[in-house]
C-alpha cells in the first residue's frame, strides 16, 4: 500500500479507523469485533479498486493502566510493552486483520504532535485553568454526573457500564471550553444527518447536547502516567484528549502535511456505544477548534452480550476469540459475528447459534456447493470447466441472480456499513446456486450420451462454477482464506490472476472464468464440527 495512502486519481484513501483499545488485559471478542468489521470494510473497499488507509492500535496512559501495571509489579511502559506485544498484535495477525498502521499512544509520533495540538488551543485561548470535584469510574476513565449513577450496596454510586463504585476526585485541571460548541455541533449534526450511525445512536447524542454541553477537563494531576502538558509539566493530559488525537497523529498531522492532507480526516470511525460522546462530540469540537475537517461518519456497534450482560473482563463475561476459533476456525469467526449480529445493536453470543449457523450455512450451502461442483467436473470433464454451450431461461435467472446480490451486496456492505444485510445477500445467492443444481440433476444429466445432453450437462456445471468465481471475489473481504481456496480450486489464478486483483464491481461479469480452466477438489472448505473435534 502506498506510503501516502492516497488514490491513483489522487483523491483521498478511504480511510477507517477502530477504538484505541486499552492495554490493562488481553483483548476479548468485543475487541476483535470491531477491529474485524473495520477489516472488512477496508478489504471490501481495496475490492472495490480504492486505495484505503485501515488504522488501530492501543491506548496506553491513564490511572487504569498505571494501576494495572502497579498490581503486577511493573512500570506502565513495562506492562503495554509486554501486552501489546504478547497479546494485541499477535491475535490480530491470527484474525487476518489486515491493518495499515498499528499506532501506540506511547510513541514519539504521537506523543509530541499531541502536546503541540494541545499547546495550539492554548494559546488560542480555547483552554483555561480551573478545578473539579465529582465521581470519576477510572474503567471508563471519565467524570460521571450524578445523574448516571447506580445505587450499589451500603450507599455506593456504581459506574453504569462497569458496575462498580465510583471515586470522588477533587483536583486541579486545565478546561477545553466544550460547552461553546453545543450550538456548532447541533448545526454540523442538521447539516450531516449520516454522520452518527445507527440512528438510534444519532437520537441519544442529540438529546445529550441538546441538554447543555459543560466545559471538558482536559488534564490531570493527581497521577504522572501521561503526556505532560507542555505549559505545566505537574499536569499530564486528560487520556481521552491523548487517545482521540491518535487518528490525527497516526496519518502525519504536524509531521507529514502531504499524508495528513491525502488521508485525513476518517471516512469512517467504528466505535463501541459506550464511547460515542467522546467520538461524536468531544472529537469534532477539538478539531473544530483547531480548524481541522470533521469526520464523515461515526459508526457505534452494539454490544456483544453474553448471558444478558456486556461482554468484558470486569463483568467476568470475557471470551478470548482463540477460544472460537480452534474449534470454528477463523473464517468462520470473522464471518459469523457479522453475520449473526446487526451491526449498530446489541447482539447475544451463542455457542449453539454459531454452531449451527456454521453447520447449516457454511459446511451444508456453501461448502457442499464447492465440493460437489469441483467432484462432478472431475468426474465428467477430467477437471477442465467445459463451455457453456446450452444456455436458456435457468442459467439467465442465475445470472441476474448473482448481478442482484453484487450490487445489494456492494451497497449494503460498502456504502451503509450494514454487513450482515451484505452477507445474507451472497448467501441468498449460494442458496439459489444450489437450487439451480438440484432443479437441473446435473448427476442425472451425465447419463444422456448424446451431443446434446453433454452439451447441456456442460453448461449445467459451467453455470455453477461461474457462480463460484463470483462468490469467491464477494467473499474474499469477509473470508480471505476460504476464498483463496475456492479462487484455487477453480483454477481461476491462472486464468484470471490474483483474487486481490478481482473488482466487486466486475463480479457480476457473466462468463468471466475461462472454458478450460482446471478445477481441483481441494480440502474441504468447512469440516463437520464433529471431525474438528476429532482433528
Amino acid at each position: 500500500m502506498a506510503a501516502t495512502g492516497t488514490n491513483s486519481n489522487g483523491a483521498s484513501a478511504y480511510y477507517v479507523t477502530t477504538p484505541i483499545y486499552y492495554v490493562n488485559d488481553r483483548p476479548h471478542l468485543g475487541h476483535a469485533y470491531t477491529t474485524v468489521a473495520g477489516d472488512v470494510l477496508t478489504r471490501w473497499h481495496r475490492q472495490r479498486g480504492e486505495k484505503v488507509w485501515y488504522l488501530t492500535g492501543t491506548d496506553e496512559h491513564g490511572q487504569k493502566i498505571m494501576r494495572t501495571a502497579d498490581a503486577n509489579g511493573v512500570t506502565p511502559q513495562e506492562w503495554c510493552d509486554k501486552l501489546v506485544e504478547e497479546a494485541w498484535k499477535p491475535l490480530w495477525q491470527h484474525l487476518d486483520i489486515a491493518n495499515d498502521d498499528f499506532i501506540r499512544t506511547t510513541q514519539e509520533r504521537h506523543t509530541h504532535r499531541v502536546q503541540e495540538f494541545v499547546q495550539d488551543l492554548y494559546d488560542k485561548g480555547e483552554i483555561y485553568q480551573g478545578g473539579y470535584e465529582g465521581p470519576y469510574c477510572v474503567g471508563c476513565e471519565e467524570y460521571k454526573t450524578p445523574g448516571e449513577l447506580l445505587d450499589g450496596e451500603g450507599g455506593a454510586k456504581l459506574c453504569p457500564i462497569h458496575k462498580r463504585p465510583v471515586e470522588m476526585l477533587k483536583e486541579e485541571n486545565y478546561f477545553f471550553k466544550l460547552s461553546e460548541y453545543g450550538p456548532k455541533l447541533l448545526e454540523f449534526y442538521e447539516a450531516n444527518p449520516g454522520f452518527i450511525q445507527p440512528e438510534s445512536a444519532r437520537n441519544e447524542v442529540l438529546q445529550f447536547v441538546r441538554q447543555g454541553l459543560q466545559d471538558l477537563s482536559i488534564s490531570r494531576s493527581t497521577f504522572d502516567w501521561g503526556i505532560p502538558i507542555p505549559w505545566d509539566p505537574k499536569h499530564v493530559i486528560y487520556v481521552w484528549v491523548d487517545a482521540l488525537l491518535n487518528y490525527a497523529t497516526a496519518v502525519g498531522y504536524g509531521a507529514d502535511p502531504a499524508k495528513f492532507d491525502a488521508t485525513f480526516p476518517a471516512d469512517v470511525h467504528l466505535v463501541g456505544k459506550d464511547i460515542l460522546r467522546f467520538h461524536a462530540v468531544i472529537w469534532p469540537a477539538m478539531l473544530m477548534a483547531q480548524g481541522l475537517p470533521l469526520p464523515k461518519r461515526v459508526v457505534a456497534n452494539g454490544w456483544l452480550m453474553v448471558g444478558g450482560e456486556k461482554m468484558s473482563k470486569s463483568n467476568l463475561t470475557g471470551i478470548a476469540p482463540q477460544d472460537l476459533t480452534s474449534h470454528f476456525g477463523v473464517d468462520a469467526y470473522r464471518w459469523y459475528f457479522l453475520r449473526a449480529i446487526q451491526f449498530g445493536q446489541d447482539g447475544s453470543f451463542s455457542w449453539e447459534d454459531f454452531s449451527a449457523r456454521y453447520t447449516s450455512e457454511l459446511a451444508n450451502d456453501f461448502g457442499n456447493l464447492a465440493s460437489r461442483v469441483a467432484a462432478m467436473v472431475g468426474k465428467y470433464f477430467g477437471g477442465a470447466l467445459p463451455a457453456a454451450t446450452a444456455a436458456g431461461a435457468a442459467e439467465q435467472a442465475v445470472a441476474e441472480g448473482l448481478a442482484k446480490a453484487v450490487a445489494e451486496a456492494d451497497r449494503k456492505i460498502g456504502e451503509e456499513i450494514d454487513f450482515a444485510g451484505g452477507i445474507a445477500a451472497v448467501f441468498d445467492f449460494i442458496k439459489q446456486v444450489n437450487g439451480y443444481l438440484t432443479e437441473q440433476e446435473p448427476w442425472k444429466v451425465a447419463k444422456d450420451d448424446s451431443p446434446e445432453g453433454q452439451a447441456r450437462l456442460a453448461t449445467i456445471l459451467y453455470t455453477a462454477a461461474e457462480s463460484l468465481r463470483a462468490i469467491a471475489v464477494l467473499l474474499n473481504p469477509v473470508m480471505p482464506g476460504t476464498a483463496a481456496k475456492l479462487w484455487d480450486s477453480l483454477g481461476a489464478e491462472a486464468a484470471l490472476g490474483a483474487l486481490a486483483e478481482q473488482r466487486i464491481g466486475q463480479a457480476a461479469d457473466w462468463g468471466l472464468l475461462p472454458a478450460g480452466a482446471t478445477v481441483t477438489k481441494g480440502d474441504i472448505l468447512f469440516p463437520r464440527l464433529e471431525e474438528k473435534k476429532d482433528a
